[in-house]
């Protein structure tokens, strides 16, 4: 059985918690954003109101302790989320998001260093990610945070086109 997880998770400069309704705009702000569309697989929303489920299922996941999911908080401002792809016993694959305003200044390795050591204080013993080949920097992110390349790779299409996952 899992520990569960910890409601708020400060690191150096972030603090992760619960995804609420007044971060609406900010959460937007990410998944309207071209620059993220690019790597992080969302569907192509044409309004607020059509991603507002997501929105909702994400502040839902955040609140739960069933699912793993956080918003990342730079002061106020939500600027990212993780959250779960898929679990399966001891084992959960994560996916993230960063706003491309704040790429650069080592905020995803510092968020993804304080989830694995949450995750495997939980009780998780193997954590897994992916990115497209496109986008090495995530990769660099987990290889900072420990995590090392497997042999696993697939082809994803995503806007139309396929895409080498690592």
């Amino acid at each position: 059985m899992m520990l569960e997880k910890t409601p708020a998770l400060k690191t150096k400069r972030l603090t992760l918690g619960e995804i609420k309704a007044g971060d609406r705009a900010d959460v937007m702000r990410i998944l309207f954003n071209e620059k993220v569309k690019q790597t992080y697989m969302l569907p192509d929303y044409e309004s607020e109101e059509q991603a507002m489920p997501l929105f909702e299922r994400l502040g839902e996941f955040s609140r739960s302790q069933t699912r793993f999911a956080y918003g990342v908080f730079l002061e106020e401002r939500l600027i990212g989320f993780w959250n779960d792809c898929g679990i399966e016993g001891s084992e959960i694959e994560l996916g993230y998001v960063i706003h491309p305003d704040y790429w650069g200044q080592g905020y995803a390795t510092e968020v993804l260093d304080a989830v694995i050591r949450e995750l495997f204080r939980m009780g998780y013993t193997r954590v897994k990610a992916g990115h497209f080949v496109e986008n090495p920097a995530s990769g660099r992110v987990m290889e900072k945070c420990g995590m090392r390349k497997l042999e696993e790779t697939s082809d994803i299409t995503y806007r139309g086109a396929v895409h080498l996952c690592i």
